[in-house]
């Protein structure tokens, strides 16, 4: 991003209310959210031959809920405080 481009956000954003603001920051967070996301799938997709290729099978969505249940189970084992407040 240019210093052009970045200050006339500044300038407007210091315009906006607190709560507009709060706003602003989750769209920008959900952006980079989905970049992380669309990055993410990219990878898969460029190792998805190879895997085919070597007979690796995708993991089903139950199959997935199980290992991250198994996860999150052995994380609060080791530490109790881990995830207190969340199932």
């Amino acid at each position: 991003m240019n210093a052009t481009v970045e200050q006339t956000l500044v300038a407007k954003i210091r315009m906006l209310s607190p709560q507009q603001v709060a706003e602003v920051e989750d769209f920008v967070e959900f952006l980079a959210a989905k970049a992380s996301r669309r990055a993410a799938l990219d990878r898969l997709l460029a190792i998805a031959p190879a895997l085919e290729a070597a007979g690796i099978t995708p993991m089903s969505e139950d199959e997935i809920a199980v290992e991250v249940k198994a996860a999150r189970a052995e994380r609060r084992a080791r530490d109790p405080a881990a995830g207190a407040d969340r199932s």
